[in-house]
């Protein structure tokens, strides 16, 4: 059980967590698969995380998410031996006390300090876990205490808020060696606080996004990039969606292409915005799909083709995503890059959760010309109606008068 941690888990914590932009991320997980089969339970510990999923891990990495492995590696690594092992699977509630019996330590507190040797060693990752164990409350079990392990209810309460406390200097630590993640962490801890035990000091969060951007992580970066479009500073947003797109922040592209297409920060240039936006197709990104098929519905920076803003729309919508589904019903509508399908076509519309004139409008010519549905002309005027004054729609309600009785009739 050595209290240092091995040359492969050291390295593979620098491509994967420290410093991310190196493009070694995968390097590094086939490093963790063969020092966890070589009976390394840190490298086990370190190559479930990178199962969990981008709350775990960078997105960027592009790392299968396979839960059920990810449990199985996990026990695996608490039997190997690794404190860290013990550590995250009782953060993630897998330490069960059946597991608790199979781990080589007698007692958690030993594994905790198994841990908290290395972290004050310096290694990063090992001062974001011993900050989580104070963050989540982990002490308690530990240590192997609760409230009536003291004498009323205010020792207890002092000594919860000591030992919550601690989180704060090790997240630091963590953030400044490079684990990202722990700016997450300590925007909760200073926004929130804990209870009525720690109170929230929002201004200390203020410049945890710009502190994890200057270190180089391209999701901060990202996350630094938008809070900077929203207050206004749009040049400063730009250079660092770009920052974070050249680290491969997934969708950061699309952000730059965001930028360049309504001038934002910049003079427009629909041409170079949808370059940005082919840069995220073949990842499947969802947005640059609907952004690249919105350049091509309408020509724009591109050669018109509504056969290919068809497909990348309908990428995106197949995903769940709603927002160019008038798009997709215009293509129907007309039969534009797809057959005509006026059916379709509603379906689409139906979708909308939002407003838009030219939505009513289409709606209004599918019911008064009974285009895949039964013609009804008071429903198609009141679509009319509400699409607002227009010339196509002042036209087609020309179309339309009432009787003597009131009743909507088409002429």
């Amino acid at each position: 059980m050595s209290r240092t941690l091995s040359a492969e888990v050291r390295q593979a914590l620098q491509d994967i967590y420290y410093n991310e932009r190196t493009g070694r991320g995968r390097q590094a997980f086939a490093l963790l698969e063969q020092a966890s089969a070589a009976g390394d339970g840190d490298a086990t510990c370190i190559l479930a995380r990178c199962l969990c999923g981008h709350q775990y891990v960078w997105a960027g990495h592009g790392f299968p998410e396979d839960d059920d492995r990810a449990i199985s590696l996990l026990h695996k690594s608490v039997e190997q031996g690794s404190g860290l092992g013990v550590l995250v699977a009782m953060r993630t509630g897998e330490l069960t006390p059946e597991l608790e019996q199979k781990m080589p330590f007698a007692s958690l507190q030993e594994a905790f300090d198994q841990v908290l040797e290395m972290a004050k060693e310096g290694d990063a990752f090992c001062q974001y876990v011993v900050a989580n164990s104070y963050f989540w409350w982990d002490f308690l079990r530990i240590q192997n205490k609760g409230s009536d392990s003291f004498p009323d209810h205010a020792s207890f309460k002092a000594y919860l808020k000591e030992n919550i406390s601690k989180c704060e200097d090790w997240f630091w630590k963590a953030l400044r060696g490079g684990v990202y993640f722990a700016a997450n962490n300590l925007n909760q801890y200073y926004t929130k606080g804990d209870e009525d035990i720690i109170l929230p000091r929002p201004e200390m969060a203020k410049d945890l996004w710009k502190i994890g951007a200057e270190y180089g992580h391209p999701l901060q970066q990202s996350i630094y990039a938008e809070e900077l479009e929203k207050a206004g500073r749009k040049e400063e947003a730009l250079s660092w969606y770009v920052k974070a797109a050249e680290g491969g922040q997934p969708g950061a592209w699309s952000d730059v292409g965001r930028c360049y297409y309504d001038g934002i920060g910049t003079p427009r240039d629909e041409a170079r915005a949808a370059s940005c936006f082919e840069k995220e197709i073949p990842a499947g990104n969802v947005t640059a799909h609907n952004l690249l098929g919105r350049s091509y519905f309408y020509g724009k920076g591109v050669s018109q083709d509504y056969d290919r803003a068809f497909r990348l729309l309908s990428f995106a919508h197949d995903k769940g995503s709603k927002w160019g589904v008038l798009y997709l019903a215009k293509c129907c509508f007309y039969g534009w890059g797809t057959p005509q399908d006026y059916v379709r076509a509603r379906q689409f519309l139906d979708e909308m959760n939002w407003n838009y004139w030219e939505a009513d409008y289409l709606r209004g010519l599918i019911f008064g010309r009974g285009l895949g549905v039964a013609a009804n002309a008071a429903v198609a005027v009141s679509f009319l109606q509400k699409a607002g004054d227009h010339p196509e729609v002042r036209e087609e309600l020309a179309n339309y008068k009432k009787t003597f009785f009131g009743k909507w009739v088409r002429r």
